[in-house]
């Protein structure tokens, strides 16, 4: 291969190089990655695959953590579909309740456990 002189070389020949190196570049890619995606299957053996890649192809996909469900613990009693867990960021009708000066435990759901305390108590 001879040296290129790039600055005696036109814009259309500069031009035709870089498209040129960029194609092969592109498909040297694609046979690197094949041949490391099959030294990983070679390597794990029938062992499951650590990460799939995503639906984009843009890397590995993750799963989500599976959280336990956690129960509403309050309710607005102007909406009572409206509840919130205790956790996270507070829903507006409770700030609005507590800024006019309600209490939180004024929104607490009475549950099971807690009517059944209250009734051994007494």
């Amino acid at each position: 291969m001879s040296k290129l002189d790039f600055e005696t070389m036109s814009l259309d020949e500069l031009w035709s190089l870089h498209e040129q190196l960029g194609a092969v570049l592109a498909e040297r890619i694609v046979i690197e990655k094949r041949e490391l995606e099959q030294r990983l299957i070679q390597l794990n053996r029938g062992k499951e695959p650590q990460h799939e890649l995503n639906a984009s192809g843009g890397g590995p996909a993750r799963q989500r953590r599976k959280y336990p469900r956690v129960l509403p613990k309050y309710r607005n009693p102007s909406m009572p579909a409206e509840t919130w867990s205790g956790r996270g960021k507070q829903p507006r009708w409770l700030v609005l309740a507590l800024k006019a000066g309600s209490k939180i435990e004024d929104f607490r759901i009475a549950t099971a456990t807690n009517n059944e305390n209250a009734r051994l108590r007494r």
